[in-house]
């Protein structure tokens, strides 16, 4: 994903094939939602207005430059996840060892599908917590790139819960259902903090 051009991936996106898919784009709206802390970052960084800050802008521009790498690198693991969960079913079934071997693989592959998306909300939380930091700090000019971060962060974080959601209504591990219900609230806890900081910042940019 990081040395494609977007126009191809898209491309991808579109066909008919099963992967790419919804949980890819959440982790790239993760990713859009870092660099534009980055971008809101770059700008205020080294300007005499913002100097106090400073120390605060420098470290949220490397804790967002890290996510977009890792919210980069989820768009192919949601691909090769899902990707084993469909070999996992087309698995043979025939006798009884083929079909334990089956649902086991099936099971391991779910588990992995859920894994990803749950990542993705913890990476698109991050970005609403620098989004909070950066908002009274930055420069006024880019607080609605902030904003915009924030939801991006947010419909990453609803896609993502939905992922979640699907994986763990086929998992019949009682320990890793519930692992993944907690996830779930609190990716839902999480949409409505990304909702806030956008809210904040229009607050603060109205006429």
């Amino acid at each position: 994903m990081e040395d494609e051009p977007i126009g191809r991936w898209l491309e991808e996106l579109a066909s008919a094939a099963p992967a790419p898919g919804g949980g890819g784009v959440a982790a790239l709206e993760v990713a859009l939602g870092a660099a534009l802390l980055e971008m809101a970052c770059n700008l205020t960084i080294g300007r005499p207005a913002y100097a106090e800050h400073e120390a605060t802008m420098l470290a949220a521009r490397a804790a967002a430059r890290t996510l977009r790498t890792d919210a980069i690198a989820l768009v192919e693991e949601d691909a090769t996840a899902f990707r084993a969960v469909i070999d996992a079913y087309k698995l043979p079934r025939g006798d009884e060892a083929e079909a334990t071997r089956r649902s086991e693989r099936i099971e391991l592959a779910l588990a992995g599908a859920a894994d990803v998306p749950r990542r993705t909300a913890l990476a698109a939380a991050e970005i609403l917590t620098l989004a909070e930091s950066i908002v009274p700090r930055a420069n006024p000019n880019v607080v609605s790139d902030v904003a915009a971060a924030a939801a991006a962060a947010g419909a990453a974080l609803s896609t993502a819960l939905v992922n979640i959601e699907v994986n763990r209504g086929s998992i019949g591990d009682a320990e890793l259902k519930a692992s993944l219900g907690e996830a779930i609230a609190e990716a839902e806890r999480q949409c409505a903090r990304a909702e806030a900081v956008v809210t904040a910042v229009r607050m603060r940019t109205a006429g």
